[in-house]
């Protein structure tokens, strides 16, 4: 059985058996092995599977709990970015990128965690935002909520559904109106900067 720490775009913990590409965290979350919160900090990291040879068990007591993610875009669209440690090439690239498409100095840690969090939940609430945004303009690597309320990826040419099985169905991207934009709205200026997020091969096939 899957355990509880898969993480979908909307940014809900769930157990499903999907594998994940990257791992990372929100502070302490659990109880034995039970998630008991959603979040314990405004840091919603993004971490490597493997760094410098390091392992833990999950769910350790009195230590963040690891969560897992499809691919990068699943991870950004959720409300993560790149770890500073385990991914510093990748975080320095998503902060360069950041700066350059709000035409702001370069932001601290502590400043990118904050903006993030204001954008992915209502203030006080667990309850995520969702943002109307055009569709002419959006990079490649968004998610977008569809009519039908499923999470869908913007990639090339194609929104592509995204289940627990992963990526599914081909839809053709609107050319008018606006999108429900899943991806927090600094993460997808920092993506149509030129920050390249992992995309999961599957998502390309037909």
């Amino acid at each position: 059985m899957a355990e509880r720490n898969r993480v979908t775009p909307l940014g809900d913990i769930a157990a499903f058996p999907l594998r994940g590409a990257w791992t990372g965290n929100r502070g302490i979350l659990h109880d034995g092995h039970r998630v008991v919160r959603f979040h314990a900090s405004d840091a919603w990291l993004t971490c490597a599977l493997d760094f410098r040879g390091r392992w833990n068990p999950q769910w350790r007591p009195h230590h963040y709990t690891y969560l897992y993610f499809h691919d990068e875009a699943v991870a950004l669209a959720a409300g993560h970015r790149p770890c500073a440690e385990c991914r510093r090439a990748d975080y320095t690239a998503y902060r360069d990128a950041w700066s350059r498409a709000l035409s702001v100095p370069v932001p601290s840690a502590r400043a990118i965690n904050s903006r993030l969090h204001a954008e992915r939940l209502h203030r006080g609430t667990h309850r995520r935002r969702l943002h109307a945004l055009p569709w002419s303009g959006l990079p490649d690597g968004v998610f977008a909520l569809l009519d039908d309320g499923t999470p869908a990826l913007l990639h090339g040419d194609a929104l592509v559904e995204w289940s627990p099985d992963g990526y599914g169905r081909r839809r053709r991207v609107p050319s008018l109106g606006a999108a429900t934009v899943i991806t927090p709205p600094s993460s997808v200026a920092a993506l149509r900067a030129g920050y390249r997020a992992q995309i999961d091969a599957s998502a390309g096939r037909p």
